[in-house]
């Protein structure tokens, strides 16, 4: 299997001998499709469930070799009764040394100020302290048990927490323990997604072995089965990626029980996404376009498959449907979305057909349009040193407080939008509100050395966090004008081809590269039954979008 998104020279069009303009064809289109397969690895984010669960409370049979003191048994009464914050000033006093516990009950004292602290709802504070049994490993009494509740905070923090690297650090064997067999499923899940974002040597094989042991009546199976064929995509292996992906696509069919109905509609119309870049990449350009169209207008995805399907139907020579779908990312529905490419696609479309003035007026229109805004977001990533300052006014941005004019605004914020950047402000977004919790919570316990201890963590974490907020805005807004520059470069060099062709200075085998000969059939707009032909006025109707098409006839020579 080829890799995604790319056309390899040679086969583009049937030309052994492809022109300078045909391999940037290639390029463009690996552009397109490698982006939304990095989309594909992103799009899922863990559910927000705070449920605590009925199976949580369970101890090691070895949890303890001497009695404990009095204190930790109180803190373990307050603990059963609810009553955490004076739970967790009686367990600070055995974690301090101030109880004479031996190891042993300090560790269990350990594990339960991580429980308490979560009950709390102080996720940050409660994951600090079940990351310190998790980095004692084998030697912590309770790590083995930690698992338990990694598993329950993986649901109310963001990936950018560090769960997942912190479940990664366990061998997939330990999840055998019959003590985690209420969650054993979504572990292999997490760390089956730890693998996955590893990306090592062998690491991509690891994930999709675990993957394929989650139980197909648990409700991460759906989720597992996603990720798996997304792995084999990365593995650029098609055939076993389709095999998952058609997996999904049942269930989207029969709709069982076992799995959530959100669930169940989100990864199904991924699934179908998926599929229909996988035979793009395999240039089965049909089957491609198949599931292309299955998407809908109430997709999140729709637009996207719409300017990548107009990529499968100009390797098909379909271009007025190419030309349509472009013509519908124009309408003022999709403002907030922006697809540069299609510009340049739609010049690509016009040269191959000699309709050099077309051609040129659309390198025109991609220029006037993002040329300006490229600049704008070179300006933009200069604006703050530090990363932490730049954070803040990425707030400012996504509150539309920034003074940026609409149009930078709106691609600005399409980039803030991107899934991986929302996990990594969700992480400051909590570490903020847990400190804002601890400010309102109990005076007296806010004077206690726990709350302080917690005070000091949340601060610590929130001002890294931030940084790192800020660092990835500035990197995925820099990374947005490198593109836009390099795809004003390759509508430079189109322009090239146009302005040669124009003078008549193209040589006779040069003109036959790639081009559609004058005496092409022009492509018939067929209505069935159930539709009705319209000219366009200049007015876009929603019930319209996705339908048009152009007429397009080549004036290239017979």
């Amino acid at each position: 299997m080829i890799p995604p998104g790319h056309i390899p020279c040679g086969r583009m069009g049937g030309n052994k001998d492809p022109e300078d303009l045909m391999r940037l064809i290639s390029k463009l289109s690996l552009v397109a499709l490698s982006a939304a397969f990095t989309f594909s690895a992103t799009a899922v984010a863990q559910p927000k469930d705070k449920g605590k669960g009925t199976d949580m409370e369970f101890e090691p049979d070895n949890a303890t070799s001497t009695p404990p003191s009095k204190t930790l048994e109180r803190a373990i009464k307050l603990y059963d009764k609810k009553d955490f914050f004076s739970a967790s000033i009686e367990l600070k006093k055995v974690l301090d040394g101030e109880s004479g516990d031996d190891a042993k009950n300090k560790q269990r004292a350990e594990f339960f100020m991580g429980k308490t602290l979560y009950q709390m709802g102080f996720y940050a504070g409660s994951l600090a302290y079940f990351d310190k049994i998790v980095q004692a490993g084998d030697a912590h009494t309770y790590h083995g048990a930690a698992l338990k509740w990694l598993a329950a905070l993986s649901r109310v923090l963001p990936e950018t927490s560090g769960i997942l690297e912190k479940i990664g650090t366990y061998d997939p064997s330990a999840l055998n323990d019959s003590s985690l067999a209420s969650v054993k499923d979504e572990l292999l899940f997490l760390l089956g997604r730890h693998y996955y974002r590893k990306g090592a040597e062998g690491d991509f094989d690891k994930a999709i072995g675990l993957f394929q042991q989650v139980g197909r009546n648990s409700e991460f199976f759906i989720k597992a089965k996603f990720f798996e064929g997304v792995t084999y995509v990365r593995k650029y292996e098609g055939k076993p990626a389709v095999d998952a992906f058609k997996d999904i696509l049942i269930i989207g069919a029969e709709r069982p029980k076992a799995y959530k109905a959100d669930d169940i509609s989100n990864y199904n119309e991924l699934a179908q996404l998926q599929m229909a870049r996988v035979f793009y990449s395999t240039q089965q350009f049909d089957t491609s376009i198949k599931y292309f169209e299955k998407l809908d207008q109430n997709s999140a995805d729709w637009a996207e498959s719409l300017f990548e399907a107009s990529w499968a139907y100009f390797m098909k020579t379909l271009n007025s449907k190419a030309l349509g779908n472009i013509h519908t990312l124009n309408a003022p529905y999709f403002e907030d979305q922006f697809f540069p490419e299609s510009e340049l696609l739609k010049s690509v479309i016009y040269f191959k057909y000699c309709l050099y003035d077309q051609a040129e007026e659309a390198i025109q229109d991609f220029n006037d349009k993002y040329r300006p805004l490229m600049n704008n977001l070179n300006e933009l990533v200069k604006k703050y040193d530090d990363n932490a300052e730049f954070y803040d006014y990425v707030k400012k941005v996504k509150g539309n407080k920034a003074g940026l004019d609409v149009k930078t605004q709106r691609l600005v914020m399409s980039v803030l939008n991107d899934k991986t950047l929302l996990k990594t402000f969700a992480w400051v977004d909590e570490l903020n509100k847990e400190l804002d919790m601890l400010q309102k919570s109990d005076k007296a316990w806010q004077t206690t050395q726990v709350a302080a201890e917690v005070l000091q963590e949340l601060t610590v974490q929130q001002s890294v966090a931030a940084a790192d907020a800020g660092k990835v805005a500035r990197d995925r807004i820099d990374r947005l004008a490198r593109e836009l520059g390099s795809l004003a470069r390759d509508g430079s060099k189109i322009k090239f081809e146009i302005l040669q062709s124009k003078a008549d200075k193209m040589t006779a085998d040069s003109l036959k590269v790639g081009k559609v000969s004058g005496s092409h059939k022009e492509e018939p707009i067929l209505v069935d039954d159930e539709h009705f032909q319209w000219k366009f006025n200049g007015e876009y109707w929603k019930d319209e979008l996705g339908y048009y098409r152009f007429k397009i006839r080549s004036r290239c020579p017979k």
